[in-house]
């Protein structure tokens, strides 16, 4: 397969594999030699007659006292009856167990065991047992409904910038909500702020429904639009370091808030918590907290509803291409220039390409330029751990090993890609029906999401959300979120996670042929595909909400 990376002409070589199906055993039973003949003579029945009654004796020794049978013997019987009665009321048991046990996977170490289920496989849709066992709960509060304090006796104002991209800022809001919860204390309305990459100015209010946000968690936390009017000098929450709270750990307890935060809170009244990039961990944080985190992300965070209609409006549109209903498989391609560029991987390009790459790393991150991470030595470890974003061409021939026809309609959700249509050319030869969002909508609809970069990721989060098979190709906060989500819709909707490390091997194996390789594909990744999996210990809420945020059906 070590071919295949540096190929430009990948569809060629591809061909769609056969999907593997359970055979089921089907027993025909004959009839039994034992059955007595109806002719029989009466004799025969006499003796017949006698045999079943010293049967009836011998068994009826078991249970009374015979004259003919020992004490000890008598003793012995009846423990091996009483042994014999706990077994099958112990495999009735087990049996009634496993009917009735939920599906979830386990890991091992790295590798992921998930209950055998007799269903054939699918290629766009999970096992139907899968989504019988689990539902979302996060929406449901326990307990009667009480009012919250009023504004002037919660322990006071907390305010926090939301920071990076769309999908950091959306983790960001509902870590706040948490926060405030934990410390009773009111939550001011997060700011958006401007990120260095994305270059948009958004507030709260051009991308979320602000009225859905306040009312849904009336309940839950008291939240206010803006920074009272008592506190006249506004700036000061901004810039003051006698207002903010700056050491805050990465992935903090809930301890930590309550202990060091809540008391300076009491008494500043207000106070900015910054940095607040993931400053609240998950399973050092009480399950009802984790709760409301989900009830934040799945229900009271809505997108504005034109945002909503228009997504909605692309979904249908992918559905439709054909001019009949078919699913459609939804991409995050992360091969942009910033990214490639992050992650110090080699990859295949000209002398010119890879000198001028080898300049932006040393502009843009020059720290690590200079400690070596550009080796190649150290590129080549990164690629084999997992840890380097797939190419267009890998994702293709992933894809056509697992099975999806050349024909399967493909949203991409992607910003320039990094060596542009020769990058994108393998992925585009062995699917050539793939769509962007500005192919699916016109000039005019899109003008009015134009002005804020978030409107434009929002409608590829939600349609990507919408598809019937999701698939990444490399980690993110975007990922997370949609994998995360669909599983707590149901975990009917697949949503494929390569095994990057395990196919940077087998791309690299120049003695492996297609078949080896559809097989390790195929074997690899029926567990990867967002099924219930168990969180605990040491787990991701936005990837995988299932213990604190779903319920046994």
């Amino acid at each position: 397969m070590a071919e295949l990376r540096h190929s430009s002409s990948l569809g060629s070589r591809a061909s769609s594999s056969p999907m593997k199906r359970d055979a089921a055993a089907v027993v025909v039973g004959d009839s039994s030699p034992l059955i007595p003949d109806s002719h029989l003579a009466d004799d025969d029945g006499e003796r017949d007659g006698h045999s079943s009654k010293d049967r009836d004796r011998h068994l009826c020794s078991f249970f009374a006292d015979d004259p003919r049978v020992s004490p000890q013997y008598s003793r012995i019987s009846l423990v091996f009856t009483f042994l014999l009665i706990l077994v099958a009321l112990f495999s009735v048991f087990t049996i009634f167990h496993k009917l009735n046990a939920p599906y979830l996977c386990k890991k091992d170490g790295i590798v992921l065991h998930c209950p055998h289920v007799k269903e054939s496989p699918s290629l766009w849709e999970n096992p139907f047992s899968s989504t019988t066992s689990w539902k979302p709960c996060a929406e449901r509060r326990d307990g009667d409904i009480s009012e919250l304090p009023p504004e002037n006796e919660t322990n006071g104002y907390i305010f926090i910038h939301a920071e990076g991209g769309l999908n950091q800022q959306r983790i960001a809001i509902c870590n706040a909500v948490a926060v405030a919860k934990i410390m009773n204390a009111t939550l001011i309305l997060p700011v958006l702020k401007q990120d260095q990459i994305w270059k948009d100015q958004t507030k709260f209010e051009d991308i979320f429904d602000v009225d859905h946000f306040i009312d849904y968690l009336k309940y839950d936390v008291r939240i206010v639009r803006d920074i009272p009017e008592w506190f006249t000098d506004k700036s000061e929450l901004f810039t003051s370091i006698r207002r903010t709270v700056k050491n805050i750990p990465k992935y903090a307890p809930a301890q930590f808030y309550i202990d060091n935060v809540l008391p300076r809170i009491k008494e500043k009244k207000i106070m900015a918590l910054k940095p607040f990039v993931d400053r609240l961990g998950y399973d050092n944080v009480p399950p009802e907290i984790n709760k409301l985190r989900c009830r934040v992300n799945y229900h009271a965070l809505k997108f504005l509803p034109d945002i909503e209609q228009m997504a909605d409006s692309l979904a249908s549109r992918m559905r439709n291409r054909t001019g009949s209903s078919n699913p459609y498989m939804a991409l995050h391609l992360r091969f942009e220039k910033g990214m490639v560029g992050l992650s110090f991987c080699d990859f295949v390009g000209t002398r010119e390409e890879k000198a001028t790459m080898a300049e932006y790393r040393k502009k843009e991150w020059p720290r690590r330029y200079k400690n070596g991470s550009h080796l190649w030595q150290l590129a080549l470890q990164k690629r084999k751990e997992g840890r380097c974003p797939l190419e267009p061409g890998e994702v293709a021939v992933i894809l056509r090993a697992m099975g999806y026809p050349k024909e399967t309609q493909i949203y991409v959700a992607s910003g320039q890609v990094y060596g542009g249509q020769n990058r994108m050319a393998p992925l585009r030869n062995m699917f050539p029906n793939l769509v962007t969002k500005e192919e699916l909508a016109t000039k005019d609809e899109l003008d009015g999401f134009r002005k804020h970069v978030t409107s434009l990721a929002a409608l590829d989060f939600l349609v990507c959300l919408k598809s019937d098979v999701f698939v990444m190709t490399h980690g993110g906060n975007f990922a997370k979120l949609i994998i995360g989500a669909r599983r707590y819709m149901g975990h009917r909707l697949k949503s494929i996670k390569p095994d990057k490390g395990l196919m940077s091997k087998s791309f690299g194996d120049p003695y492996m042929g297609w078949a080896t390789f559809v097989e390790d594909v195929v074997v690899t990744h029926q567990t990867r595909t967002g099924l219930p999996e168990e969180t605990f210990p040491n787990y991701d809420l936005w990837e995988n909400p299932l213990t604190p945020c779903m319920c046994r059906a």
